[in-house]
């Protein structure tokens, strides 16, 4: 993180300390200043050997053996018509188009309110 801290338009990082949690990892939310635009790239190292360790590989590449284009266009554009003050996690994106079919900001909009009532569950296709 020291490193990454160096980069000139990292404007903040968070850090989450989770290793006394059932996850056990440490989750790093860096802010990054590109044109106008704040990002948010978000870096989780799990303790190797506990339940979660490989699991979100396992995720990525479940969803790259079946995301389709047309589901990965539909995420993109999703992602890009969400407004800066909402808060969705990306893997929120991934589950409502390519579990639920969802296709428009108003779907997707909806579907967070209600999947943030069950629950929490990590999501695999």
């Amino acid at each position: 993180m020291a490193q990454i801290a160096k980069l000139p338009n990292v404007t903040e990082i968070k850090c989450i300390n989770g290793l006394h949690t059932e996850e056990h990892c440490m989750a790093w939310h860096i802010f990054y200043r590109y044109e106008d635009e704040i990002w948010q790239f978000d870096v989780i190292h799990i303790e190797e050997g506990t339940e979660y360790d490989g699991y979100f590989e396992k995720m990525a590449d479940r969803i790259l053996e079946i995301m389709t284009p047309i589901q990965k266009d539909t995420i993109l554009r999703l992602k890009f018509e969400t407004s800066s003050d909402k808060d969705y996690h990306g893997v929120e994106y991934y589950e409502a188009v390519i579990a639920d079919g969802i296709s428009n900001m108003i779907e997707f909009d909806e579907w967070v309110t209600d999947h943030r009532k069950k629950p929490m569950y990590y999501w695999i296709p």
